[in-house]
């Protein structure tokens, strides 16, 4: 049986150049979505992935007390697609080392960017989408996307995201905060709750609120 109290939140994050006009207010969405979960109970392990067209693991299964403030260097082009198998198949193969008993009873994954796929050379639409789905049908995992400049709902769920777990934020302070204050509320309410269970997605309330409120 995995561990019920354990949550591995493993979080994908965009450092192409075009994130440099957000770059602070990502920054600090970042620290606060930490924050609110440093305030929930359980234990909580963080995992933080960076790509543009390089992919580099900053931290591994780091307790969320010890996750230090984000700093985040924009540059190149935007290999979504590699980024997000990658990092999937990265904690995947890590888990499936440890014991039973010490594997996560929630895995939850949040992937943040600001523009369309554009320079992948290892993973492919598709291959996206078999292994996401996969994840979260065969071991529960929960996935989060969190795109501006493009239609997330939709291009989420062509990937293999939910559209309820998918929201489209304005690359703007606003936009930005509540975009990470609204994954932050899922991934509380998320953690709440039993393995499996299904808990509510992005409220409309959160999608207008990621959009500068318009």
């Amino acid at each position: 049986m995995t561990n019920p109290d354990l949550t591995l939140i493993a979080v994908l994050l965009d450092r192409s150049g075009s994130m440099h006009s957000i770059k602070g207010d990502t920054q600090g969405g970042f620290d606060a979505y930490i924050a609110k979960q440093r305030e929930q109970p359980g234990s909580v392990t963080m995992t933080l992935a960076q790509f543009d067209d390089h992919y580099e693991r900053v931290y591994s299964n780091k307790p969320i007390a010890d996750v230090p403030p984000l700093d985040l260097q924009p540059r190149g082009v935007t290999a979504l697609y590699d980024g997000i198998g990658r990092l999937t198949t990265e904690i995947g193969e890590e888990l499936a080392a440890k014991p039973e008993h010490e594997r996560p009873g929630q895995v939850i994954v949040v992937v943040l960017t600001d523009g369309h796929e554009n320079a992948s050379k290892d993973w492919t639409h598709q291959a996206v989408k078999e292994v996401i789905t996969r994840q979260e049908s065969e071991f529960a995992w929960d996935y989060l996307f969190l795109g501006a400049n493009i239609d997330a709902v939709a291009i989420g769920e062509q990937m293999g995201f939910k559209s309820t777990n998918s929201i489209t934020y304005a690359p703007s302070p606003a936009g930005v905060t509540n975009a990470f204050a609204a994954a932050a509320s899922y991934t509380s309410r998320k953690r709440a709750a039993p393995r499996g269970t299904k808990v509510e997605g992005f409220s409309d309330a959160d999608r207008a609120g990621a959009m500068d409120g318009k």
